[in-house]
């Protein structure tokens, strides 16, 4: 009887605290919300990855719909592939690839990722990129900073 106590003690505390721990993360995101970070690295030969993301107070089936929207919005730009189940678009313009993908973080809280390749006859891609997370904050009436200054 004693391991029985033992044992229901402690499915009573998970299932108490795992919503307490949860609400916590989402508490955390959301202050973290609007602040675009950006990851970037580029070989001495000139290629490399570019990447940004940002937290948005949004839905993301609506966040991944805004994207799609201004990324299909640019004649220059060829998209590769779609999938809204997983809110991911692939695409391309020139040599330049990239994928965006928005994960639902709750039910109103959203991340978005860009991530790009650098290449050596392409200048980088960063502009490109941070701009198009900040043209999906701008058209979701979300306010974006980029962090660090850069």
């Amino acid at each position: 009887m004693s391991r029985f106590k033992t044992v229901l003690a402690a499915v009573v505390t998970l299932v108490v605290l795992c919503p307490l721990a949860q609400a916590q993360w989402v508490i955390v995101a959301r202050a973290a919300a609007g602040q675009v970070e950006r990851m970037h690295n580029k070989s001495k030969n000139g290629t490399g990855y570019d990447v940004a993301t940002v937290v948005l107070v949004a839905n993301a089936d609506k966040v991944y719909e805004t994207a799609v929207k201004s990324i299909e919005a640019h004649p220059e730009v060829t998209v590769t592939d779609k999938n809204a189940k997983k809110r991911e678009i692939k695409f391309s313009k020139g040599d330049q690839i990239a994928s965006m993908q928005a994960t639902s973080l709750g039910e109103k809280l959203t991340q978005l990722v860009v991530a790009s390749n650098l290449n050596s006859s392409e200048p980088s891609a960063t502009s490109i990129v941070v701009d198009g997370v900040m043209k999906v904050c701008k058209q979701m009436n979300v306010v974006c900073t980029l962090s660090g200054g850069e």
